[in-house]
């Protein structure tokens, strides 16, 4: 595929990470029950997890000159700071959201305690990086660029950073729930990013922010033992 068809379709490498990580997610969902019971059963997530976070890095990277939208332009000082309160403000309400009726689906949650010693901070440290490093920026890519932008006017890319509609902003921040287990603290976090982003104009400050949000609660995991949040 050469590069004129990413031009010509600037949603593709908008959308495709994104889609790369739902698909691994899935696929490994529908494997793990048909893996013979052992070590690799037990510890699945512990397997499957690098290799779906590695992909996705590795096609952000394939991507990134692609992004016209991850430019310095206008951010400033203070949208760093707004976005590190807003990190934090999100993961204090998410924390405080695991309420029974807000829940959408099940959540196995996978206690990496059981593994050795060395392979369980390995793990830690690849699970850390990608929630905090990896996932906000292919998330914030297709939420607060792609679907945000998308959901005012089909050519997206004419539509600049942190437009504001109603619809847009209602639907974002509705999808955006639907894809977490806690869909309430996951349209809460919606709303939150989305109205950073229209503060800012900037894609790096809800990027800035979400990883807060996502390493403050793995931290938060890891220290408490509440693993049904990972």
């Amino acid at each position: 595929m050469n590069k004129q068809f990413y031009l010509k379709n600037p949603w593709f490498s908008r959308v495709l990470p994104f889609a790369a990580y739902m698909l691994f997610t899935v696929a490994f969902d529908l494997l793990k029950p048909i893996v013979p019971a052992g070590v690799l059963a037990d510890n699945f997530t512990a397997f499957t997890y690098p290799v779906k976070i590695t992909a996705v890095a590795a096609l952000l990277l394939y991507f990134w000159k692609t992004y016209d939208e991850l430019s310095l332009d206008g951010f400033k000082i203070l949208h760093i700071f707004g976005a590190l309160a807003t990190g934090v403000i999100v993961f204090i309400f998410w924390i405080n959201m695991d309420w029974s009726f807000a829940t959408l689906g099940s959540s196995e949650s996978y206690d990496p305690r059981i593994l050795p010693e060395n392979p369980y901070y390995a793990f830690l440290a690849v699970r850390l990086v990608g929630t905090a490093f990896v996932v906000p920026v292919f998330e914030e890519l297709f939420w607060r660029s792609f679907v945000l932008r998308y959901i005012i006017h089909q050519d997206f890319i004419a539509v600049r950073i942190g437009t504001f509609t109603w619809m847009s902003f209602l639907i974002s921040s509705l999808l955006f729930g639907s894809e977490h287990y806690l869909w309430l603290a996951g349209i809460m976090a919606g709303i939150f990013y989305n109205l950073l982003l229209y503060w800012s104009r900037n894609i790096y400050a809800c990027i800035i922010a979400h990883g807060v949000t996502n390493l403050l609660l793995g931290i938060y995991v890891i220290r408490t033992g509440n693993w049904q949040f990972w």
